[in-house]
């Protein structure tokens, strides 16, 4: 009996795998099949008319996202400085308890170059008068630049900034076609190389009118004037036994450049302004958190050392280059904007 048991046993056991593979014959595993790649999304040539839609929407998009106080909605529609400077500017409302600006729009003017479908980032500037909505007096011309990435992005917001009050804009050349013309960053028809405006400006700004940059750029009150509130401001912290460093650098942002009339061209950039105010005396009170930087802060300062960033929007005309024996004129910057848009509060650092 315990014989025929263990024979019975050990036809249950394989009894188990069979009946599996006989399960296995009547339902056939299923394989995972591949899914289809979609297709990439077509590449829609820039033109004036495609511009002047992308205009529209973002102005329509700005617009919701502001009255709405959504910041995160905000900042899909900008991209590189001027998102950093609307997430500044939305800390800023909230901290203060007041709505976020919301602007009207006049219609624009579009600068639209030429440039190949496939080839990106697509680009165009939009010149346009642009108002506070319930500041009557607050009309400016801004000057808007314009980028799409790639096919499957959006058009962004960039880079904006404003004409100053007695400047007059630089005319940009129009084709019949209604297309500009861009300026390569290394182009030496003008006075000074597009990809260099932005580091001559810096020089400037750092270190005045005897500045050697000065002699191709003019001064003003973005320019030398930066130099002189920076000389008044240090003197300022000294005198409350503090160190006030100050650095203007290039930024990784593109600057856009276009052909206005007579040969010269209007270039659009972006700058940073490193600050920092120091205590480096042990017994010197710890320096207070700058008015402009309060809304990102917490109010208290951790070291003896407070550290700000702006981010400065400028557009400057820069001359053509003169023919041999004519007088030269110098580049003159036309438009800035920009605001403090990164602070911290660093730890003493341990020696």
């Amino acid at each position: 009996m315990q014989r025929i048991a263990r024979v019975v046993a050990a036809v249950a056991l394989l009894a188990v795998p069979l009946t599996a593979a006989g399960c296995a014959k009547e339902k056939p595993v299923a394989r995972p099949t591949s899914m289809p790649k979609p297709s990439p999304p077509p590449k829609i040539p820039l033109t004036p008319q495609v511009a002047q839609k992308a205009f529209g929407t973002y102005v329509i998009d700005e617009d919701v996202a502001r009255a709405a106080g959504d910041e995160r909605l905000a900042l899909t529609w900008t991209s590189d400085g001027q998102s950093q400077l609307t997430a500044a500017e939305f800390r800023k409302a909230a901290f203060d308890g007041d709505p976020v600006r919301r602007f009207a729009y006049g219609k624009p003017r579009l600068y639209v170059p030429r440039l190949k479908p496939e080839v990106y980032p697509q680009w165009f500037v939009a010149s346009v008068h642009r108002t506070v909505q319930g500041d009557a007096k607050s009309g400016r011309t801004a000057l808007m630049a314009f980028m799409l990435r790639g096919p499957s992005d959006r058009w962004r917001l960039t880079l904006a900034t404003l004409l100053a009050p007695k400047a007059k804009e630089p005319k940009v050349l129009i084709d019949p076609e209604g297309y500009a013309t861009s300026l390569d960053t290394g182009d030496a028809s003008v006075l000074i190389p597009p990809r260099d405006v932005g580091g001559i400006h810096a020089t400037i700004a750092a270190e005045g009118g005897g500045s050697v940059a000065a002699k191709v750029m003019r001064p003003g009150p973005a320019t030398t004037g930066y130099y002189q509130q920076g000389k008044r401001a240090k003197k300022t912290a000294k005198e409350k036994d503090l160190t006030l460093q100050i650095v203007y650098t290039a930024t990784p942002y593109p600057a856009f450049a276009l052909r206005t009339d007579r040969g010269g061209g209007l270039v659009l950039y972006a700058l940073f302004r490193n600050s920092a105010l120091i205590a480096k005396d042990p017994g010197t009170p710890k320096p207070e958190i700058p008015p402009e930087a309060e809304h990102l802060l917490d109010g208290t300062v951790e070291g003896n050392e407070v550290d700000t960033t702006a981010t400065l929007h400028f557009a400057a005309y820069d001359p053509p280059r003169a023919r041999k024996g004519r007088p030269q004129p110098r580049a003159a910057l036309v438009a800035d904007d920009g605001a403090v848009s990164k602070a911290a509060t660093p730890p003493i650092k341990k020696s």
